[in-house]
């Protein structure tokens, strides 16, 4: 290697480090033979070495990193042990990662796309407000009913005006519970449910949300003008609103319907009402409550539901401010025990009463011989009534016949029709 002796001189000793040991080498490669060499070896290290390792140093975000691609296990001796994930793993946490890039899922299967929206879901991917609606609704339009089937927002009003953005993804809802949740006649969460995203929808729960006939007409616009919206729908829950008879007469457009719930509202029980829900809905009173309006079934089922969870929880996790009365500037004067009765005393005031009964109605059904042989047996009183009063007051009868046929006929809309018509 070295061509003069020079050269041997100027490049001086050469050691390798073999087995932990540095040894010497001559400048042509030879190890010497000496006996006292292996004695003056250097040790690469010393007897009390020892290694530090400083993790402090490292970002979180880049030490989270380092350990998603390893999977940390212990042996039966308690030796930590470690073994590199599945290549499929590492790709579906890197889609994960960056699901809100994604374009579209279309065609991806089932049981990947199953692994892949568990791994979004530990990302914390559908509770940033930054990625969460993007990332929904990539597995929304591939998947439908699958992310999402059932929803359950019972007394979650909060919820519903926090995560408004994120709801609206879900388009193949079948139920929905809205029960307490304060929508008013002029939520905004109306014009959603009167779109074309909530055409599957078939149970719809809307009790106590202080909704008017104001609201059920705009809740009905589209679909009693432009057949489309909540076409699909069987079962409706009205109960614990001021709705009179006026506002029920929106929802004969709902051809569909085969329970209504108006417990504990402004309709007073009689034949009238009976008789309006029979001709022009086909349905009659239930004697017995119905079993969809008793919320024993409603939950809420699909992928998403433990990212329900994940919403209430971080909900209830911020800082709640104590809302104090203002009665301080009351305290110098010895009124504040006076004002806090009589605030207590009007609380309790307000709180609504107990359901005294309960109205439910349902489809007719021709098909069962229960309901055929009522419906013959009413028909039939019917009839023998209106030979009676026709052969007493004939006149009358002819005047009130033609005054159901002007009501039967189609009316045209109204001013307010064609106001919401133009929002839409």
């Amino acid at each position: 290697m070295y061509s003069s002796g020079s050269n041997e001189c100027e490049c001086g000793d050469v050691f390798v480090r073999e087995k932990g040991e540095l040894r010497r080498v001559k400048p042509t490669g030879n190890v010497p033979h000496d006996p006292g060499l292996h004695k003056s070896s250097y040790k690469l290290f010393h007897k009390d070495f020892s290694v530090t390792i400083c993790m402090d140093s490292f970002l979180a975000n880049e030490c989270r990193k380092r350990n998603d691609h390893f999977i940390f296990t212990y042996n039966g001796e308690g030796s930590l042990r470690y073994t590199v994930k599945s290549l499929l793993d590492i790709s579906l946490l890197y889609i994960a990662d960056n699901i809100e890039y994604v374009e579209s899922l279309i065609g991806f299967p089932e049981q990947m796309a199953d692994k892949l929206f568990t791994a979004a879901e530990e990302k914390q991917k559908f509770t940033e407000p930054s990625t969460s609606a993007r990332g929904l609704q990539v597995f929304s339009q591939a998947y439908g009913e699958l992310v999402l089937k059932s929803l359950c927002l019972r007394e979650r009003c909060l919820l519903l005006s926090e995560r408004m953005e994120e709801i609206r993804v879900f388009h193949c809802l079948e139920t929905l519970d809205l029960h307490g949740c304060r929508l008013g006649d002029s939520h905004d969460f109306f014009s959603h449910l009167a779109s074309e995203a909530c055409s599957r929808l078939a149970t719809l729960f809307l009790g106590a949300n202080c909704l008017s006939d104001k609201g059920l007409q705009r809740l009905t616009a589209p679909i009693r003008v432009m057949k489309r919206g909540l076409e699909n729908l069987q079962q409706l829950d009205l109960s614990d609103n001021p709705v009179t008879e006026k506002g029920l007469g929106y929802l004969t457009c709902f051809n569909k319907l085969c329970e209504l719930n108006i417990s504990d509202t402004n309709v007073q029980l009689d034949s009238r009402l009976k008789s309006f829900f029979r001709n022009k809905m086909s349905m009659v009173f239930s004697a017995s409550p119905l079993q969809t309006f008793t919320h024993s079934e409603c939950r809420t089922e699909g992928w998403a539901e433990q990212v329900i969870n994940q919403w209430e929880t971080k909900a209830a996790e911020l800082p709640q401010k104590t809302l104090k009365p203002r009665t301080n500037a009351l305290h110098f004067y010895g009124r504040e025990k006076f004002v806090r009765e009589n605030v207590h005393s009007v609380c309790n005031d307000a709180r609504p009463e107990e359901k005294t009964s309960i109205i439910h109605f349902h489809k007719l059904d021709l098909h069962s011989p229960s309901e055929r042989a009522t419906d013959s047996h009413t028909h039939m009183n019917t009839q023998r009534g209106k030979k009676r009063k026709f052969s007493k007051e004939q006149e009358e009868h002819v005047n009130s016949h033609s005054a159901a046929k002007r009501s039967s006929s189609p009316c045209p809309l109204s001013a307010e029709d064609l106001e919401l018509l133009s929002r839409y």
